[in-house]
């Protein structure tokens, strides 16, 4: 694992009993701390209507951050491009990279739903045998996310956060307006120049978020950009993901060869039993994700236990439950090195919830020791 660094991903999330205002300030803590432990990169999602999710903005908390750590990269992961413009997205970040120049990582992404098969989409390269790739990485079967994209919270989150009659434009043309405009090459069909100001030249990287390999790994490849894949939001679409991106990639000014990082859902212990406990809140939280009521505030163990299940709750968030990288610093490293393995990946991004701040400090401390004992940062 020589070389291998390792990133964290923040949702901000809310405890129950706890605060936004609480959340946004342990989610500083973190950034300082994970800082010290050698990690190379602070991300924040993109989340809106969630009561237990308090990171509704990445460029104001990423601001914030940047305030309180001093070389850790620090971006998101990822804008929503759906409900933005390209110029408002570069003009914050340029904003931010004015005051903090060289550390920033612009993450795009595009929003709402999941990654959907399409026809004609290839089947990943790496074999995959009952549910396994031949070094043992855990590939459910595909999530279908098609019961929320009809759903009347999701359509009312839609309606909040765009204008009236607003259309929002097509992806892949809106990652071109990004780059053309953070280069200071933006033209109008009409041939009229723009110059985002602050934002035009900023030193930032670009990445691109996907979830498959439709066209966020399509649009990454073909600009030459960074590419993250999600195996802890889609775990069954990490390898076409991947794999998708780098069938696309084409060398670019930045990087001459593909460049990925592979997120992964951990909880990190002294040992199995306690991380196991820690980790007792995570299916109900992702079941109310994926019944569209929105992220509840992240329950206790004692709470978790509490709350009553069907079949078909177990069922709807099995994939995400059986890639949850559980247990001792030695268990999980092991995990992420399978992950990494698998999927080739440059770098790893790592997100941790638990109901306790010291516990999630913890479990990135662990972590990253053990990594650093294996060589890998």
């Amino acid at each position: 694992m020589s070389g291998i660094p390792l990133g964290v991903l923040d949702l901000v999330p809310v405890p129950s009993g706890s605060t936004a205002a609480q959340a946004l300030h342990h989610s500083i803590d973190l950034a300082r701390q994970t800082e010290s432990f050698g990690y190379a990169r602070y991300w924040f999602a993109e989340h809106h209507l969630n009561p237990g999710v308090a990171g509704t903005s990445p460029a104001v908390v990423l601001a914030l951050a940047a305030v309180a750590t001093s070389t850790i990269r620090i971006g998101s992961g990822a804008v929503q491009l759906g409900h933005r413009t390209a110029l408002s997205t570069v003009e914050e970040f340029g904003l931010i990279d004015a005051l903090h120049p060289g550390r920033l990582d612009l993450g795009l992404g595009r929003s709402a739903g999941g990654p959907q098969a399409r026809a004609g989409d290839p089947a990943p390269v790496t074999p995959v045998v009952d549910g396994y790739t031949p070094n043992g990485l855990r590939i459910p079967a595909r999530f279908s996310f098609a019961h929320l994209l009809g759903h009347p919270r999701v359509a009312l989150q839609h309606k909040l956060l765009n204008l009236p009659g607003a259309q929002p434009q097509d992806y892949a043309e809106q990652v071109d307006d990004v780059l053309a405009l953070l280069r200071g090459e933006y033209r109008s069909p009409e041939g009229v120049e723009a110059h985002a100001v602050p934002g035009e030249g900023a030193d930032v990287q670009v990445w691109i978020l996907g979830s498959s390999g439709g066209v966020s790994a399509e649009t990454a490849g073909r600009h030459g950009l960074r590419f993250a894949a999600n195996y802890h939001v889609s775990p069954a679409t990490v390898l076409e993901a991947t794999e998708g991106y780098r069938a696309a990639f084409k060398p670019s000014a930045e990087l001459d060869r593909p460049y990925v990082t592979v997120s992964a859902d951990v909880v990190v212990a002294e040992d199995d039993g306690t991380a196991r406990e820690l980790a007792t809140g995570y299916a109900p939280w992702v079941r109310s994700i994926r019944t569209a009521a929105g992220a509840i505030p992240y329950p206790t163990p004692a709470e978790a236990r509490a709350l009553s299940w069907t079949d078909a709750d177990r069922e709807l968030v099995a994939d995400r439950v059986e890639t949850q990288f559980v247990g001792s610093p030695r268990t999980v490293a092991d995990h992420l090195e399978r992950l990494q393995e698998a999927t080739g990946a440059d770098e790893l991004l790592i997100t941790t919830i638990t109901h306790g701040h010291a516990d999630r400090v913890r479990s990135y401390r662990l972590l990253a020791e053990e990594w650093n004992r294996r060589g890998g940062r």
